[in-house]
């Protein structure tokens, strides 16, 4: 396992509070995109910056029976039952927990998204959204900025712990048992695509157990910025398949289950065309949690 520690500052104030009634920052300007795995089209769901990286419009999946989604500012969603409370009711419920990560690397600007554990900002997100990263900031569903320190990250299981500094109040979010997820279950997905903060789309479980070697295993790892990485080197897991579309960005934030529970951290999609065809991969949250036990224990 590896993991790293944060040189950052750790000066406990916020890196800016916004006035009170003002409007979330913009989020809705293209990035460039990180690919996880070439040729296969099994990519992270991070927007990054670097060298040789396709750039993306702002824009989400809505072709063929793909759910509808919301964007930034107080978010709204489809109102289809989910069985225990309609998806507007969860979406609100959950909003709060979910932050946007945007980490600067030598290579550029990575932007995925982050579920708050904590109070006082805990936060577990995906390792390679903060790969590399020296500076990293954490914006909640309020706008509310803070720079955040790597506690510490373990790439093969894709997971990563940040503190966001001088944070007070948040969310925290409500844990579920991945162990319980059926195939056909109604769930959310929550986080940035695209930069896109607060944006929720709904699908259901479509697989569980799916073991991601089996996309494009005669295919070369990249990293999130592009660059070609030792295949023992890259994320392996077994994963949550879903078909709440997910998109670049959308990487660390939770899959939900219609209670509110996260059951999963969204990490990746089958993307022959690097945008969400309707098939995305969460880490089981029960996995992310022996991780995040261990970073912590170790940090």
């Amino acid at each position: 396992m590896e993991t790293s520690n944060s040189a950052q500052d750790t000066q406990p104030i916020p890196v800016r509070q916004p006035p009170a009634g003002s409007p979330p920052p913009d989020r809705s300007r293209p990035r460039r995109l990180g690919v996880l795995v070439a040729g296969a089209a099994v990519v992270a769901a991070v927007v990054g910056g670097a060298g040789g990286a396709a750039i993306v419009s702002a824009t989400t999946a809505d072709d063929g029976g793909a759910t509808s989604s919301s964007t930034s500012g107080a978010a709204t969603a489809t109102t289809a039952s989910t069985g225990s409370g309609d998806i507007s009711t969860v979406a609100q419920q959950v909003l709060p927990s979910v932050v946007q990560v945007q980490a600067t690397t030598q290579g550029g600007e990575s932007v995925g998204s982050g579920v708050v554990l904590t109070e006082d900002g805990r936060i577990l997100t995906n390792a390679h959204v903060v790969e590399g990263a020296g500076v990293v900031i954490v914006t909640d569903s309020d706008g509310t900025e803070y720079r955040a320190d790597v506690l510490g990250s373990d790439s093969t299981a894709d997971i990563a712990v940040l503190q966001a500094q001088g944070a007070v109040g948040l969310t925290p979010a409500t844990l579920g048992d991945s162990e319980s997820v059926e195939v056909g279950q109604q769930v959310l997905a929550i986080g940035s695509p695209a930069g896109l903060q607060n944006t929720v789309t709904s699908g259901i479980v479509s697989a569980v157990d799916r073991e991601l070697s089996e996309l494009g295993t005669q295919q070369q790892p990249q990293s999130p910025f592009g660059s070609p990485v030792q295949e023992s080197s890259g994320p392996s897991y077994t994963a949550i398949q879903t078909d709440a579309p997910i998109n670049h960005g959308n990487s660390g934030g939770p899959l939900v289950n219609a209670q509110g529970e996260v059951i999963g951290i969204n990490s990746a999609m089958y993307s022959p065309n690097e945008g969400s065809i309707g098939i995305g991969f969460a880490i089981p949250v029960n996995d992310a949690t022996k991780i995040l036990d261990t970073i912590e224990n170790g940090a």
